[in-house]
């Protein structure tokens, strides 16, 4: 299917992008990679009137640890984040991510602030800064807003990012224990979505958990922390009984489980214990 005309600006700035939103305001959408939203122009999902592509403003392309914080730009593609060797050193996690979204293809168009704000349940992204306690920074002409993650996942397709602002960057507080991560998934055969996906950041000290974070997704209308399952953990021995224990409370903060032609509630909440169990276990393993 072909899309709705529009009107195509290309601004090469921040400021432009923002004076191009501000005029003509919900008429508008953002378009950075082109992942997200050229599907659903296509299917005339959505038919703005106004598209405006920030893919060329290069200050929203930088990958950079500043101290103890991780600062990547929206507009740093999936690829570029697998393959950076700062990030590998600094929070594999995000390059562990990065390399299991969609296909190459995909990887080397596809954004992560385009991503993020698109909130598809089943994107990889979500699980992974919920689970790294990052924050995402949002710019308006009324000034900068930082969002939680926690907080940045409103509902289905949904984020908290306003009409008005556009995704600039992601903070991700650098782990004390790098290498206590993982995501694992179970992807969808065709689009490599994940029915469900879980990321896990681990800090242990003499074989105790100090400290968990447990991000999930493909579960839920929106992605979430499995908190249930970081409070039965953290404090605790790294053992089987522990792990399965707590794993068993995956899908305790997940109110209604999607169903879809590929997979029905009930296996979801399944594959989500089965995976969080995992995610812990592979985790420590590498710790």
């Amino acid at each position: 299917m072909i899309p709705n005309n529009f009107e195509y600006f290309a601004p090469k700035t921040i400021a432009e992008a923002l004076k191009l939103l501000d005029k003509h305001g919900d008429d508008c959408k953002i378009l950075s990679g082109g992942q997200s939203l050229i599907p659903v122009l296509k299917l005339r999902l959505a038919a703005p009137a106004v598209i405006v592509d920030i893919g060329r403003i290069k200050e929203l392309k930088a990958i950079k640890v500043a101290g103890a914080t991780i600062r990547i730009g929206a507009n740093a593609t999936h690829a570029e984040i697998a393959a950076s060797a700062e990030l590998q050193q600094h929070c594999p996690l995000l390059c562990e991510t990065a390399a299991q979204i969609g296909d190459q293809q995909v990887r080397n168009r596809g954004t992560i602030g385009g991503s993020l704000t698109h909130a598809d349940p089943a994107a990889d992204w979500p699980a992974a800064i919920l689970a790294l306690n990052a924050e995402v920074v949002a710019r308006s002409s009324r000034g900068e807003r930082i969002i939680k993650a926690a907080d940045f996942f409103v509902d289905m397709m949904t984020s908290a990012v306003q009409p008005d602002e556009i995704v600039t960057e992601v903070r991700v507080p650098k782990p004390a224990q790098p290498k206590a991560a993982v995501y694992l998934k179970v992807p969808q055969s065709a689009s490599g979505f994940a029915v469900v996906g879980v990321a896990a950041q681990l800090k242990i000290n003499n074989g105790q958990c100090e400290d968990i974070s447990i991000g999930v997704t493909g579960l839920a209308p929106k992605a979430f922390r499995a908190t249930s399952v970081e409070a039965a953990l953290r404090g605790q021995a790294i053992d089987d009984a522990a792990v399965n224990a707590a794993a068993e409370k995956a899908d305790a903060e997940a109110a209604d489980a999607m169903e879809d032609i590929h997979a029905s509630g009930d296996y979801r909440r399944h594959l989500a214990r089965v995976y969080a169990r995992r995610a812990v276990q592979t985790a420590a393993a590498r710790a």
